[in-house]
């Protein structure tokens, strides 16, 4: 382990969640060098063209987020 990472670790929670916010905008801002797999980007073609197909069929956000809360 790097002594970044250690150092990292020993910072409280909220400290962290604001280095992980910061590195996250960082790779945000670089989007187009992330790239997506033959194999995601075929199954992200797949579910759009199915929800396309059927915008009716799953469900909503707020739907997803009760279910999740209601599990807790």
């Amino acid at each position: 382990m790097t002594q970044i990472l250690q150092d990292i670790l020993k910072l409280s929670v909220p400290e962290r969640i604001l280095i992980l916010e910061a590195i996250w905008d960082s790779i945000a801002e670089k989007d187009d060098q992330v790239g997506l797999s033959p194999d995601a980007k075929q199954l992200l073609e797949e579910r759009l063209e199915a929800h396309n197909r059927n915008r009716d069929e799953g469900s909503s956000w707020t739907e997803v987020k009760a279910r999740i809360k209601g599990q807790l």
